[in-house]
């Protein structure tokens, strides 16, 4: 997948918490120790998140996009 951010960092989903239209996700990472995102619910459906999973975090703006590896 192709996205125009360009800073991007690896982390370990360890939390999520899921509401009817928002969700969540915490994330550990290397620098800086902790990162979260907020993402609508079905956002984390569609990427099947779950606690444990290793995805690339793309920062762009005020966002964190997790993008998970097919």
């Amino acid at each position: 997948m192709k996205y125009g951010a360009l800073n991007n960092i690896r982390g370990k989903v360890t939390s999520i918490k899921t509401g009817d239209i928002m969700s969540l996700v915490k994330f550990e990472v290397v620098l800086p120790a902790e990162m979260a995102s907020v993402l609508t619910t079905e956002s984390v459906e569609n990427l099947q998140l779950k606690v444990g999973d290793e995805v690339a975090l793309v920062i762009k703006a005020i966002h964190v996009l997790p993008v998970k590896d097919a």
